[in-house]
């Protein structure tokens, strides 16, 4: 029956500092977002065909794979955030990284521009497309980072 006994902790716990919160909140929220914009763009059939194409080669069922993998770590990191968990933060910049380099690279005609890339004329139409798309990760790392209460919060946990 322990799970009806209190725990009592030896050390106060920070409270979560309402930036974090809404960066958490945001990630979740941007994803979530992002999935039902895709359902919407595609509809059921279009969604069906894209997994079609995705899985004709090994190359494409990893990177179809990888980027499903990569939106649930993204999720987890989200949740982890509000638990004060450090390597969350960094996790999730590491994600924002990877991508943006493949959709770069994709974009750019290396791997398979036809399943992940972004439209543009020249290279500068492409970042700045790459940019607008990116921004609002952007910000949520910004709040994660910058403010001096979210390095507090992270760095007393």
């Amino acid at each position: 029956m322990g799970f009806l006994k209190k725990s009592r902790q030896t050390h106060a716990r920070l409270n979560v500092p309402a930036l974090v919160q809404v960066a958490a909140l945001a990630i979740i929220m941007i994803r979530c977002l992002d999935v039902l914009m895709i359902l919407n763009t595609l509809g059921a059939r279009g969604i069906g065909e894209f997994i079609h194409r995705s899985v004709q080669t090994w190359n494409l069922t990893l990177v179809f794979m990888s980027s499903l993998v990569l939106v649930f770590v993204e999720i987890y990191c989200a949740f982890s955030l509000v638990k004060g968990r450090n390597w969350a933060r960094w996790v999730y910049l590491l994600t924002q990284v990877v991508a943006t380099g493949y959709l770069w690279a994709a974009s750019l005609g290396y791997g398979y521009p036809e399943l992940f890339s972004i439209a543009g004329e020249s290279k500068r139409e492409i970042l700045r497309a790459l940019f607008m798309q990116k921004l609002p990760d952007m910000l949520v790392l910004c709040l994660l980072f910058v403010p001096a209460s979210s390095r507090r919060f992270f760095r007393l946990q």
